[in-house]
């Protein structure tokens, strides 16, 4: 009899974890998997380099600007409501962007990052709540998943492009399969209305943790970590082109830097949790960083080395900041406060790199000034990292 009793029980888990896994696919791949085909979009539409940049750093914009309310979203409309409502926001999105116009392209690349800022947050709270005892290893799963999925994206978005009666905006309305297999697993959970784990920091927590100086570490790691990863994510196959790499080469490269990306989850997690500092693994990490960008500038011939190496350590550095957050913070009042400092600010100082560096790379000819100045924000993220990564509370 009992196990007729947690038959439906497992049965409904799996669905759960099934669309956990399905909405992660979202998480990266409709944004990342842009930068191989932007090439094809600038000679199709006529767009400048600094407005592929714009391109690149609108959905930063709106992880910035969107991420605070997304909680507030999930109180009044139930935490499955609002992750189906983002997965409906980001499939109309993909639609938008690929209907043709340049102002759709731009519209729909903003939408875009508005649902998967949804999602982003959301996510975590959602494994919080109803699967506290296995956050490590859903959390490295879903990781893995956006990464998987992201770097096939990045390898066949050119070769799509290419094939007979399909242009840039097939290949790109070729991603709404993802948020439509999502939505449709995500369908069970509907009759849910639950909201999430998240605690909402008091005004004092708020006021406090703007005037911490180790906050603002924690934030200015964030934003090292994410401006970087963006700018060298964003432009790498067009970076590659111009080093003599083809669109396909480039493609594949990219795909890879996205899947190497996802592995540092599995490997720094528990390193992160055993040591009560992490300042050696936060230096280290973001030298790894520093090693890999001036490999790709003084030796491209190797970027098949180059960019893994960029892959697994920027990933590595981000999955620092994201864990700094809660590390750092004395309560989950203060961590949810820190939070939306952090990915707030981070986020917007990551908008502007991908735009700036674009305007760099037309008006110098090169990407050699792009390269230096991303070796020289590793250096200043591995002197955070060696301040932040210390034992202390905000």
């Amino acid at each position: 009899m009992s196990g007729h009793v947690k038959s439906p029980q497992r049965r409904n888990g799996m669905l759960l974890v099934l669309g956990i896994l399905l909405i992660a696919a979202n998480l990266r791949a409709p944004i990342t998997g842009v930068a191989p085909l932007l090439d094809m979009i600038r000679e199709a539409t006529g767009i400048s380099v600094t407005q592929a940049g714009i391109l690149t750093t609108l959905p930063l914009l709106a992880f910035g600007l969107i991420s605070p309310f997304a909680a507030t979203l999930a109180s009044r409309f139930g935490m499955e409501r609002s992750l189906f409502g983002a997965l409906v926001v980001i499939a109309g999105a993909i639609a938008l962007r690929s209907s043709g116009p340049i102002w759709a392209l731009f519209a729909g690349t903003a939408m875009l990052g508005a649902g998967i800022a949804i999602g982003n947050v959301l996510l975590p709270s959602l494994l919080k709540r109803d699967f506290p005892t296995k956050i490590g290893e859903l959390t490295a799963a879903y990781a893995l998943t956006a990464g998987a999925v992201a770097a096939i994206a990045s390898a066949f978005a050119v070769p799509m492009a290419s094939l007979p009666g399909m242009n840039w905006n097939g290949a790109l309305a070729a991603f709404l399969v993802v948020p439509t297999m999502a939505a449709a697993a995500w369908i069970p959970q509907l009759r849910k209305d639950t909201t999430p784990a998240i605690i909402h920091p008091d005004a004092t927590d708020k006021v406090a943790v703007w005037r911490s100086a180790l906050a603002w570490q924690v934030t200015l790691f964030f934003g090292l970590t994410s401006s970087v990863y963006y700018v060298i994510i964003g432009w790498l196959p067009t970076m590659l082109g111009d080093l003599g790499y083809s669109a396909h080469a480039a493609g594949t490269l990219h795909g890879l830097s996205q899947l190497a990306s996802a592995l540092p989850g599995l490997l720094l997690a528990p390193l992160i949790a055993r040591f009560s500092s992490q300042s050696t693994i936060a230096v280290g990490t973001s030298l790894l960083v520093t090693l890999a960008v001036l490999g790709l500038w003084l030796a491209p011939g190797l970027a098949a080395v180059w960019v893994p190496l960029f892959g697994f350590s920027a990933g590595g550095c981000f999955i620092l900041a994201l864990a700094f957050v809660s590390l750092r913070a004395r309560n989950t009042h203060s961590a949810a406060a820190l939070s939306g400092m952090a990915q707030c600010v981070g986020y917007c100082l990551a908008a502007m790199a991908p735009p700036a560096t674009g305007f760099l790379r037309e008006s110098s000819g090169s990407w050699g000034s792009t390269f230096a100045l991303c070796a020289l924000a590793t250096i200043l993220l591995a002197g955070t990292g060696y301040f932040v990564g210390r034992s202390a509370t905000v």
